[in-house]
C-alpha cells in the first residue's frame, strides 16, 4: 500500500474513534446481534468459525503483518479458527515468509467428531492439538516446551470467558508473546452488554475477559491496547482485546 493510502486509512481510523453516533451504530449492532447468535453463521474452508467477519479481517492483518511462526489459540470448539490461522500460515509461506509455521490448539473438550473433521482438512499439516485445561500447570508447560523451539509468537485466548479463568490464561501465555506481535483477548465485549444476556453462563458484566484484561494491565506494562484497531472495527467481540507486546 502507498504511503498516502495508509495515511488516508489512519485518519479514518482516528475520525471513527471519536464519532459517537458511528461508534454507537457498531454498538447497537453488536447488542441486536448477539442473542440471534449471528457469529454462528460463518465457516472458513468448510469448519464453522464462530466470529464476526471484521474480526476475522483483523486476525488476517495481523498475521500478515507479524509473520508469526507460532500462533497459540485456547479453546478449539469446531476448528475453524485452527484452520483459518494454518490457511494463513500458509499463504504467508507462499509468500516467502516462515515455512514451518504452526498453530497450536488447545481445549479441555475436544470432540472427536470434531478432531477428526480437523485431522482430516487439507490445512492440518501445520496444526497440533493438546486435550486438557488450558491453565493446568502440565499444560501450560507442555506449551512453553513447545513454544521454545519459535521465534515470533501470536497469542489468541477464547475458551472460558469468566474473569477468574481469562486472568490465568493471560498470565499462563501473554508472555510468549513476541515484541511486536499480539495477544488476542476474545469476548471482550461481553462487559459492554446486557446482564441478562448471560442468565445462563458462569461470565457476565463485572466477570469477563475485558475485565481480566483490565486486571491484567495493571502490572503488565509490556503490553498496550492497540485502540487503532477497535476504531477501525468498530464491530468486534474483542474491543479492548488487542493487546500489542511493546517491550520485554
Amino acid at each position: 500500500m502507498t504511503k498516502q493510502f495508509n495515511d488516508e486509512v489512519n485518519q479514518r481510523k482516528e475520525a471513527n474513534g471519536v464519532n459517537a453516533e458511528l461508534k454507537k451504530a457498531g454498538s447497537d449492532f453488536i447488542e441486536a446481534s448477539t442473542l440471534p447468535k449471528y457469529s454462528y453463521n460463518f465457516s472458513w474452508l468448510g469448519r464453522p468459525i464462530i466470529q464476526y467477519p471484521q474480526d476475522i479481517v483483523a486476525m488476517q492483518e495481523l498475521i500478515w503483518s507479524v509473520q508469526p511462526d507460532l500462533i497459540i489459540e485456547t479453546g478449539i470448539a469446531h476448528g475453524g479458527s485452527l484452520i483459518f490461522s494454518s490457511s494463513m500460515l500458509e499463504l504467508n509461506a507462499l509468500c516467502g515468509g516462515p515455512t514451518n509455521a504452526l498453530v497450536l490448539g488447545i481445549d479441555i473438550d475436544i470432540r472427536q467428531h470434531n478432531r477428526e473433521a480437523i485431522e482430516a482438512h487439507p490445512m492440518a499439516k501445520r496444526i497440533q492439538m493438546i486435550q486438557g485445561s488450558s491453565v493446568d500447570p502440565q499444560i501450560i508447560a507442555q506449551v512453553k516446551n513447545l513454544a521454545a523451539g519459535f521465534k515470533r509468537i501470536l497469542v489468541c485466548l477464547d475458551s472460558n470467558h469468566t474473569h477468574d479463568h481469562a486472568l490465568a490464561e493471560l498470565e499462563a501465555y501473554a508472555s510468549l508473546t513476541s515484541i511486536g506481535s499480539y495477544c488476542v483477548v476474545f469476548d471482550t465485549i461481553i462487559e459492554d452488554l446486557p446482564a441478562d444476556m448471560f442468565q445462563d453462563r458462569p461470565w457476565g458484566p463485572g466477570n469477563n475477559p475485558k475485565t481480566a484484561v483490565r486486571e491484567f494491565l495493571k502490572s503488565h506494562p509490556e503490553f498496550q491496547i492497540d485502540k487503532s484497531i477497535d476504531h477501525k472495527l468498530l464491530i468486534s467481540v474483542a474491543p479492548d482485546g488487542y493487546l500489542k507486546r511493546i517491550e520485554y
